[in-house]
This record gives structure tokens, sequence and C-alpha cells, in this order.
């Protein structure tokens, strides 16, 4: 028996089996399970109707795997003639399409013009009726019963007592309340509700059990149109990612939850979150920057927690506890707030300005705790010197002396600081102005480059090995294969807002251009400054343009 021969592409930058024929669904079993890019996934929570995904979860553990999705293959190509069908994603079949004889004649009697749908079989199954069992009428009044089920356990422990009083081996106190019935009334009455019920009972389930049973005469039919419609989807998110891979973004990926907008940007890709301490160990492997967000609607209710993927601009204000709007695939809009960032590359730019951006941190940090601490220490001094005033024997207040030299060695300390950092600023401007003019424009792009070239090279490599497989994997599915996302399919993944230009109006009473330009200019020259001076500590030597 010759080996069947399978096509293949290319599908987010990895080679994967194509699934574009008939044939290929008919020998689907025959392919290596190591060209699988998914070989389980779970039945619930994903963008595929999981009543489709319960019928082909033969086990019924919530599970969908491999020889699970080749038994449904099976199973279609043995009810249709021709399982080409299949790729049309319709939820309608030609009658002349079915081969199975028993689905085919039940088919029959709802199809209109050759074709019977989905929407067909509901309203048959809906419709559905029989001859029901007569349910027999109630031996005594609605309250009555019920009166009699409050009092029963009370009225048979009286009369249980009744019976010991007699034979002399109990006592009822005459303040215990009488029945208002004799005990052969009490259990004629008894027999007469138990039979009642029972019989309803019975009635009521052989109804039930007659209509499941004639709705039951279109469940296979139901199951034939539900996989004729989503099995075709399954097997381009399951044995390839053709749907998250599609170029014109026309369809959604099955674990594709919505759109969340945040900051001026659109994510597309949102995954719900199904094992959140899962996603603390998986989710930090796949080299993406994540938002994860709890979300409500007020309206019905409903919520859920997503986590979304950030792959183009910059960070800007996205921080825990910022607020969002987050639109389901169906439309429905929730409430969402961050709850958990996970920090990796968004983008080269933005990788450029992270070395600034931890300094200037890093200065706010220090000034702010520099700010803090002589706060404490100048209200610690007051409030020691209030309590250290000494009164003399006139009563007048005394005030200790200010001890210079005490201060002498701060200051000495602190002169030479300032000496030693003045020479190294004079000794780099001499060197400064030394350099050529194209000499200057190399050490100020090397200064960049040393500052930001790091930063930029290893966003570069994470920004290409950005995954999605471990997301995936932390939500319970297992995934065979990368799931890459490039620098430009992260600019599909991820829209940012885009205004046409309109020109500011001019504001009366606002700074001045050369007054913005100048202050600008002093952060260039502040930034150039200690670039220069840690150079210099380096050993850098402006004049021959080398470490020494």
């Amino acid at each position: 028996m010759a080996k069947y021969k399978w096509s293949f592409a290319n599908v987010g930058g990895v080679t994967r089996v194509r699934i574009q024929s008939a044939e290929d669904i008919r020998h689907l079993g025959e392919l290596d399970k190591k060209m699988w890019t998914v070989l389980s996934c779970p039945v619930n929570g994903l963008e595929i109707s999981s009543e489709s995904l319960s019928l082909m979860d033969q086990d019924g553990d919530g599970k969908l795997r491999v020889k699970e999705v080749i038994a449904t293959a099976d199973y279609l190509c043995g009810v249709l003639k021709e399982p080409k069908s299949l790729f049309e994603q319709s939820d309608s079949l030609a009658l002349d399409n079915i081969a199975d004889e028993a689905i085919k004649a039940v088919a029959e009697k709802l199809a209109k013009d050759g074709v019977v749908s989905l929407a067909d079989v509901q309203a048959a199954i809906d419709a559905a009726t029989i001859e029901e069992q007569p349910v027999p009428a109630a031996p005594l009044e609605a309250d009555v019963i019920a009166a009699y089920k409050e009092k029963q356990v009370e009225y048979a422990a009286y009369f249980e007592q009744e019976k010991l009083q007699k034979l002399g081996l109990a006592l009822i106190p005459e303040d215990t309340p009488k029945p208002g019935m004799t005990e052969k009334k009490f259990l004629e009455m008894g027999k007469q509700i138990a039979d009642y019920e029972a019989a309803k009972t019975a009635a009521e389930t052989a109804n039930a059990d007659a209509l499941a049973a004639a709705k039951s005469v279109y469940a296979p039919l139901r199951k034939l149109l539900l996989l004729h419609r989503d099995f075709y989807r399954l097997l381009r998110n399951f044995v390839t990612l053709e749907d998250f891979y599609d170029n014109d973004q026309t369809t959604v990926a099955s674990f594709e939850a919505g759109t969340l907008i945040i900051d001026q940007r659109a994510c597309r890709l949102c995954v719900r979150v199904a094992d959140l301490p899962k996603h603390d160990s998986q989710a930090p492997l796949s080299g993406m920057y994540l938002l994860y967000c709890n979300c409500v609607n007020q309206k019905t209710g409903k919520s859920m927690q997503i986590v979304a993927a950030m792959t183009q601009g910059e960070i800007k204000n996205l921080s825990v506890g910022k607020n969002a709007i987050f639109y389901d695939n169906d439309g429905l809009d929730y409430d969402a707030s961050v709850f958990k960032i996970i920090d990796n590359p968004i983008s080269i730019m933005q990788a450029f300005w992270t070395p600034y951006r931890k300094l200037s941190k890093w200065i706010e940090d220090k000034i702010n705790k520099s700010a803090s601490e002589k706060d404490a220490a100048v209200m610690g001094d007051m409030t020691s010197k209030a309590e250290n005033v000494k009164v003399d024997e006139a009563g007048k207040e005394s005030k200790t002396a200010f001890d210079i030299a005490k201060f002498a060695g701060i200051f000495a300390a602190i002169g030479m600081a300032l000496g030693m950092i003045g020479t190294m600023l004079v000794s780099v401007a001499k060197g400064w102005v030394t350099l050529t003019w194209w000499q200057q424009i190399l050490v100020f792009f090397g200064i960049l480059l040393l500052i930001s070239g790091p930063s930029m090279v290893m966003a570069w490599l994470k920004l290409r090995r950005r995954n999605l497989a471990p997301v995936l994997n932390a939500n319970g599915w297992a995934v065979n294969a990368d799931a890459i996302i490039s620098v430009p399919f992260g600019r599909k993944l991820t829209e940012q807002v885009s205004f046409p230009f309109v020109k500011a109006p001019k504001i009366k009473g606002g700074m001045a251009a050369w007054k913005k330009w100048l202050i600008a200019i002093c952060i260039i020259l502040v930034i150039l400054g200690i670039t220069c001076v840690v150079l210099h500590l380096c050993g850098f030597c402006f004049s021959c343009l080398h470490f020494h």
C-alpha cells in the first residue's frame, strides 16, 4: 500500500501539514502524530460550539485528543458521500450527500428543496409531541395534601405514643395537641396520597421517556449537521493554526475570545484564562508583553478573566489597575481592569528608551527617598532641640551652641567631591572640543549605541522568539509545535490608533517655541554630560576614542 502524500506549507513561520481536500480528511489517521500542531485541547471555553466538541469527545473527559479527531473524521467520511462539503462549514446539507440511509430517511421528512438544515432539525425537535399517558386526578385538594405532609411526622409520632400509653409503656402529657382525626383516617389518607403520587410519577416519567425517544430520532441528524459545520474549523485550529495566521484576519481562531481596547490600541489576541496559577509558571516563557484583566458585564452579570498580548507600540500608561473595555466575539462589552502584567519587549523603539526610562525612575526614586529621609531628619532634629532646651536659674532658655568642628569634615568631603566632578567635567569638555564635527557625531551615536544597544539587541532576539504555545499550554492545551508571533504579524494582532494631521491652535499665553527648544537642548546636554562622566570613569579617552 502506497504511503499517502501530504501537502505542506509555511504557516506562521513553521512548516505544517495542509488539510485542503476530502482525501486529506479520509487519510487523517495516517498522518504522523509528530506533525500535528496540537495534540489535545479543552472542550469548553473555545469559540467552537461546545456541543460539537462534546460530540467528538468520546470518553467524556473534557479533552479532545488526536485519536478522537481521527475517529470523527472516519465517522464523517462514512456518513457523507462527498466529505469535501465539510470545507463549506455549513449547517445545511444536501440529501444527495447523505450516505447513511437511516439518517437520510429522517432528513427527507424535514428537507426543503432537497436540503436539510440545523434550523429545520431544531424546529422538529421543539415540535415533537407524543400521546401522553393520563395523570391520575388528586384524591384530595392540594392544600389538604400539603397540610397532611406538614403534619405527617408529628401525627405518626403521636399515634405511636398513644399505643405505648395503652400498654403502660409511655405517658402523653395533657397539654400535647391531639390530631384532628383518628389513626384509621390518618392511615387511609396517607395511602391515598402515596398511591396518587406514585401513579403521577410513573405517568410523568413515561411521558418524559416517550418524548425523549421521539426527539432522539433526530439526534443522529443533528450530530451530523453540527459536525458538518464545525469539524473543518476544528482541523484548522488543531492540525494547523491556519485561522490564527490568516493573513486577511477574516476568521477568529478557536482560542481568541475577543478584542481589548486599551491605551488607544486594540489587542485582538485575547485568550480566556482557565488556570491562573498555571499561567504564572507558563506564560512568561511566551516572551510577550501580557495584560491580565478581570472582565465583567454589568447588565448580564457575566464575567471572565482574559490575558491580552500587546504586540505593538509603547508601554506608555499601561499599569496594574488601568481600566479598559473588552468586546467578546458576539459584540458584548465588558468592563475590564488590569490586575497583572508580564513585562517583555513590545518593540525595538520601546527597548531603545528602556535604559533612560529606568534611569529616570531610579533618579526619581532616589530623590523621593532622599526627600523623605531629610524630612524625617529635620523633624527629628527639631523635636530633639525642643526637648534639649535648657532653662537657667533666672528662667531663661539657653540653646546649645553650634559646633562647627563637627561639620568641618562633611564640608571638606562635599568640597572635594564637587572639585572632582568639576575637574572631570572640564576634562570631558576639553576632550569633546578637540574632536572634529564628524567625530563628535560618531561619539554621540556611539554613546547612544552603548547605552541602548544591549537593550535593543535583547529586544530584537526576544521579539523573534515570541511564542503563543506557552499561553495555550497554561489553558490545558497540548501544543506540539511553536506558534511564533513575528514582528510583522504582531502589528496585525495589535492595532494602533491613526489620526489625520490636525494643526494645533495657537494658545495665547503658552510657552514660546524658543523656550521649549531651550528646555529640550538642556535635557539632551544633561543626558550627554551624565553619559560622558560615566564613560570617563570607565577609562574612555575622548581624544583617541578608546578605553584605557
